[in-house]
């Protein structure tokens, strides 16, 4: 690491050289000048050359650098690339200059704070950087937000002097060396968090850092977060970050090394789930994480949830044998069971799957367009488009209701069960979407989270048939034994939702194409249905797999 030292030091130097030279401008504007600035930018893209060429050909060279280093690598990578776009707008100030019809004018404003603030932050960056001092990297980070209001405070004044209409040309320029001040900030921050992640090896935007600091607060554990283990566990398509987050080997074992699930995100969401979660310990303790901690802001909130042993039933589906894989569903249906029974009210819901699936299309057409078929003519016969089937099952999906309600999970997918072998028993999360209504929601999902798993072998598939199968099964019975009649046609519409809505998460097009095509077929089938819906018969056929 000493010559990607040594070579960050160098491009520091010349960088914050450069914004020195820039307030000279500012000064004493110039020709002479403007191009001792632009003469040095050639030399600083050069540097960050040498350090991205150090940091990529360390990581593809043939020596084995672990995830840490690689983290490293890249912070430095990112922290580099600042530097020089912060060089970038040092130069754009310094020709700004140059349109000022008077020199002087620029002196009439206050551009001193902006210029000690960035070489305060500068001189924090190498000491932040190779000590690890995340305190050092905290106050880079702010630098941003303080440059921001230096930038307001200019802005205001400039726009209330525009209104004159007097020099305005002068004005202009003059706002956008603030802008270019004020982005100075952005490559600040952006330095500042890529410290963090050298530091911490999990990339951190700031206010994800002070949700999870205040938070763990909140939850009476003060511990600075350079002793805190943070591993993301998963991505989300909502915006959600979210992530294990234990005590480090350091740090004294209190008997929760276990450790916590931190989520940080959209506000909506993450206060659902908690009163979700809520209502789910009323009705069956223990099956829900518990909330530790919650934060609240403007526009996030950050939750600490209990982190729950055990492995989801979709490991369990990839990679156990028979027996284990029929015990995981035998407790799952049991579970469901019970809840279903202890949460049933007579009162219809309606699923509206169809209107679920229309609302998802755009996603869908935006990856695979040849969905958005029109009508086709194979021979005599006529093939409808999605769209026209879609609006004739949405007519069928508004009739068909089921006879009474339950609280159902919401997002049942196989990765959102988690099976405790030790304890035998079952936990749900992810639990943002649940509500009062159709189970059969949750069937179909359930299904089609199965059948998604991109496994193609025999074995693998026989696995998958087996827990989609049983699910089918257990479903059946509930039905006959509520005396829902019309739960195979439902079924249908479930399944219709899942397995199209499913296609704009799958990048494998002939995998996805599959289960489009599923969708299509069931659509027919509901759609030609002209008796009873209480005879209608579900064709299970779809649900394997050749």
């Amino acid at each position: 690491m000493k010559d990607l030292e040594q070579n960050i030091r160098f491009m520091l130097l010349d960088v914050t050289k450069q914004v020195e030279n820039t307030l000279v401008c500012l000064k004493q504007t110039s020709p002479e000048a403007v191009d001792r600035v632009r003469s040095r930018d050639n030399y600083i893209d050069n540097m960050k050359s040498v350090v991205e060429n150090i940091c990529f050909s360390r990581i593809h060279g043939d020596k084995q650098i672990d995830k840490r280093g690689v983290d490293r690598l890249r912070a430095a990578h990112i922290i580099a690339n600042n530097l020089e776009r912060l060089a970038d707008h040092a130069v754009n100030i310094a020709v700004q200059t140059q349109y000022l019809t008077d020199p002087g004018f620029i002196t009439r404003y206050d551009y001193q704070p902006f210029f000690d603030e960035i070489f305060t932050a500068l001189d924090k960056i190498l000491a932040s950087l190779f000590k690890q001092d995340m305190s050092l990297a905290f106050k880079i980070c702010m630098s941003e937000h303080a440059l921001d209001k230096l930038y307001k405070a200019q802005f205001d004044r400039i726009q209330h002097e525009l209104r004159a209409g007097v020099e305005t040309g002068n004005l202009v320029t003059t706002l956008f060396i603030f802008r270019y001040l004020e982005r100075i900030g952005d490559a600040l921050l952006n330095i500042g968090e890529a410290v963090i992640f050298f530091i911490l090896g999990e990339k951190f935007k700031i206010r994800q850092y002070n949700a999870l600091r205040d938070t763990l607060a909140a939850a009476g554990k003060e511990v600075p977060i350079s002793d805190v283990e943070f591993h993301s566990i998963w991505g989300t398509r909502s915006g959600c970050r979210i992530g294990k987050v234990k005590a480090s080997e350091n740090e004294k074992d209190d008997g929760e090394s276990q450790g916590v699930i931190f989520k940080e995100g959209e506000p909506t969401k993450l206060l659902q789930e908690k009163a979700n979660i809520e209502r789910w310990q009323e009705i069956m303790p223990g099956l829900p994480p518990k909330v530790v901690a919650l934060r609240e802001e403007t526009d996030s909130v950050s939750l600490l949830i209990e982190f729950l042993g055990g492995c989801t039933v979709q490991d369990v589906i990839l990679t156990a044998d028979d027996e284990t894989i029929k015990n995981t569903l035998f407790l799952v249906e049991n579970t469901v069971r019970d809840v279903w029974n202890q949460t049933l009210k007579n009162k219809p819901v309606n699923g509206r799957f169809i209107p679920q699936a229309e609302s998802r299309l755009g996603d869908v057409f935006r990856l695979y367009p040849e969905f958005n078929n029109p009508v086709m003519c194979i021979g005599k016969a006529t093939i409808p488009p999605l769209k026209g089937l879609l609006g004739e099952a949405h007519r069928i999906c508004d009739e068909l209701s089921a006879p009474f309600s339950v609280f159902i999970h919401g997002d049942f997918n196989i990765n959102n069960i988690v099976y405790d072998h030790q304890e035998q028993r079952i936990h749900y999360i992810d639990l943002h979407r649940s509500c009062d209504t159709d189970y059969v929601q949750d069937v179909s999902v359930f299904l089609v989270s199965n059948f998604r798993l991109p496994i193609f072998d025999a074995q693998g598939r026989s696995r998958i048939e087996l827990a989609m199968k049983e699910m089918l099964r257990f479903a059946t019975e509930f039905a006959q034994k509520h005396n829902d009649t019309t739960f195979q046609a439902r079924l249908c519409l479930g399944l219709i939702r899942s397995f199209l809505t499913s296609t704009r998460f799958e990048l494998n097009r002939a995998f996805a194409w599959s289960m489009y095509m599923r969708a299509v077929y069931l659509l027919r089938k509901i759609v030609a249905h002209s008796g009873k819906w209480e005879d209608f018969q579900l064709p299970v056929k779809a649900l394997g797999y050749y």
